[in-house]
Formats: C-alpha cells, structure tokens, sequence
C-alpha cells in the first residue's frame, strides 16, 4: 500500500511539473528578457570561468608567498598585458601574413587542388580505391562549395559575435577580477540554500565539482598545447605550408569534443595534399602520432580517470548538445554531464541508495 501510494505521489509530481512547464510556454514574453540576458553574458561568463580555474592556482601560490589577493591578481594582469604585447610583436605578425596569403592565395590553391586530382585520376591511382564512373573532381568540387557556403555562414556569425565584442572586452575581466578574489566562497554561497542537514553532503558536492572543473579546464589545455606543439614540429620537418596558422586553427578546433581533431585535420591535409600528395600523406602521419601520444600518454597522466567518459557516451553529448547549442552547446555538454552524474551520485546514496539496494 505506501509502494502504491509512493507511486501516486510521483505520478501527480510529474504532471505538476509538466503543467508548470506548458504554462510557462504560454507566457515566454516573460521569459524573453531573462534569455536575452543569459544570451549576453554566456561568453563573458564562459571566459571568466576558463581563465579563473587557469589563474586560480597561480593567486594561490602568490598569495601563500604572502602578497595581497588583490594584488596578486592585478599583478596577472599586467603580466598579461605584456603577453599580449609580446604576442603583437613576436607572434602575431608571422600568423597576420600567413593569414593574408592564405586568403589572397586562395583561387590558386583551388587550381592547384584541381590538378593534384586530376594528375591522380590520370595515372589511375585513385581508380583502385573509387567505384567506377566516379568523378571525384566534380564531388570534391561540390563539397568544397558547400565547405565556404559553410565557413559563409560560419564568418557573418562571428561579424555579429565581434559586434558584441565590447561587451565581451569590458565585462570579461571585471568578471574574472572577482571570480578570481572571491571565487571560493561561491560554493560556499549555494551551499546556504540548501536546507542544514544537507549542508555538508552539499560542500562535498561543490568541492567535488569544482576539483572536476579544474581538472578538466586545465588539463584541456595542457594536452591541447602538447597537442600543438608536437604537430608544429612534424609540420616545420615536412616543410608544410602556413605551419603556424595550421597549428594555432588545430589546438583551438581541438578543444571542441570528439569531432575537433577531425575538423583540425581537414584543413592541414587540403593544403598539405595541395603543396604534393606525399606532403599530405607526412601531414596525415604526424596528425595521427600526435594525437596518439596525446590520447595515450599525456590525456591519461594529466586527466587520470577522473575523465572516465565512454567514447559512444562522448559521441551523444556532443549531438545532444550541438542540436540544443550549437557550438556553445558542443563546448558546454561534456562539463555539463559531469555535474549532472556528481549530483546524481550524491542524490543517490542520501536518498536511494539504502532504500533500493534492500528492496
């Protein structure tokens, strides 16, 4: 009978919630200005985020050295500053003129393209890898259209995220510059809410998640720049050109889950099989055992098993978030599932966990 009652009560709960929901969607205009708001802010708030678990541990270590938080960070600050000073000196430039002559050079490259392919379809080597009556020329003509209809729309979205970028300027370092001095009593602050009997489970919780975060924040990094610098060499050894553009677009496309080395590699192998088909298939080599020690040597030191993720669990989230966000959406999902399943593990074993096991 309290089984049957049990079940009444989640029944009636989850038609609650679902008319709550449905009534909701009658009066989004409510709602709108609340989205516009989140809209704004989620870049701004996703940089301070990324950079905050980046800095944070080096305001620690300064601030263990026995100098002010404040200044502490405001000396990150200017050592920032004059790493992006550095970078528009040293750095930028090589990657300006490499970005220049790729895009004045473009219409040559397609012709070179053409007749790279051309050269193979007459010399038969590609006949033993297609199905006859297969013009690769024409196929690779029409899905190179489609790429730039693609990287079209792709390009007029950034216009309109640069048009925003003031905002981004402006409201990202004042973000950071509190995250980093008062970000540890944000848990603490969330912790309050919940009633005080969960208080401490809910302190382990967002230690938990905040432990997660830094990890995977940091770790991203340190295999995505390991990632970059051993493809920099391979490409600087097989005298690949525009190295540093190709580098620089690979470690920045491989923080998208799953589906950025695949998109990172595309590029390199076009212009590598563009300069000679022998230069594309060195380029292909280096991609492979670059991401190879990646994936074997360094992921696992750096990540352990904290990010135990199965690889078709990976492929899901990434559609799932892709269809609901977009590129945003694709960024978010995997930090978002871990959160979810420290949650849900800890909802499991307060409240589930003793009932179902001796059921």
């Amino acid at each position: 009978m309290a089984r049957h009652n049990r079940f009444i009560r989640w029944c009636i709960t989850i038609i609650l919630v679902l008319i709550i929901i449905y009534l909701g969607s009658l009066v989004d205009f409510i709602f709108k200005p609340i989205l516009s708001l989140f809209s704004m802010s989620i870049i701004p708030l996703m940089l301070a985020g990324f950079f905050y678990y980046l800095l944070r541990p080096l305001v620690g270590l300064m601030e263990r050295r026995k100098v002010n938080r404040t200044l502490a960070i405001l000396f990150i600050y200017l050592a920032f500053a004059i790493i992006i000073i550095g970078f528009s000196i040293w750095v930028w430039p090589s990657l300006r003129t490499q970005l220049i002559n790729l895009v004045d050079s473009a219409p040559t490259l397609f012709t070179s393209l053409r007749k790279q392919v051309e050269e193979l379809e007459r010399n038969g080597f590609l006949s033993s890898f297609l199905p006859q009556n297969s013009n690769l020329l024409t196929k690779l003509t029409e899905y190179l259209n489609k790429g730039f209809t693609l990287l079209t729309e792709y390009f007029s979205g950034l216009l309109t995220f640069f048009s925003n970028f003031a905002i981004v300027l402006i409201t990202f370092p004042i973000l950071l510059f509190y995250m980093l001095k008062e970000g540890g009593k944000f848990g603490e602050q969330i912790v309050r809410f919940i009633p005080k009997r969960f208080r401490h489970d809910g302190g382990e919780v967002m230690d938990e998640i905040d432990h997660m975060l830094s990890s995977f924040i940091v770790g991203r990094v340190i295999v995505n720049v390991a990632l970059g610098v051993l493809m920099y060499i391979g490409f600087l050894i097989i005298d690949l050109p525009y190295a540093l553009l190709l580098t620089v677009v690979a470690v920045i496309l491989n923080f998208i889950p799953f589906i950025g080395s695949f998109l990172s590699s595309v590029p390199i192998v076009i212009i590598g099989f563009i300069e000679s088909p022998s230069i594309a298939i060195w380029s292909i080599v280096i991609i492979t055992i670059a991401q190879q020690i990646q994936d074997n040597l360094i992921g696992p030191y750096v990540f352990g098993k904290q990010l135990d993720i199965h690889p078709l669990t990976t492929i899901l989230l990434v559609l799932v978030g892709g269809d609901i966000g977009g590129i945003l959406g694709i960024l978010l999902i995997i930090p978002i599932y871990m959160i979810l399943k420290i949650v849900y593990s800890k909802v499991y074993v307060l409240f589930f966990k003793q009932r179902w096991e001796n059921a």
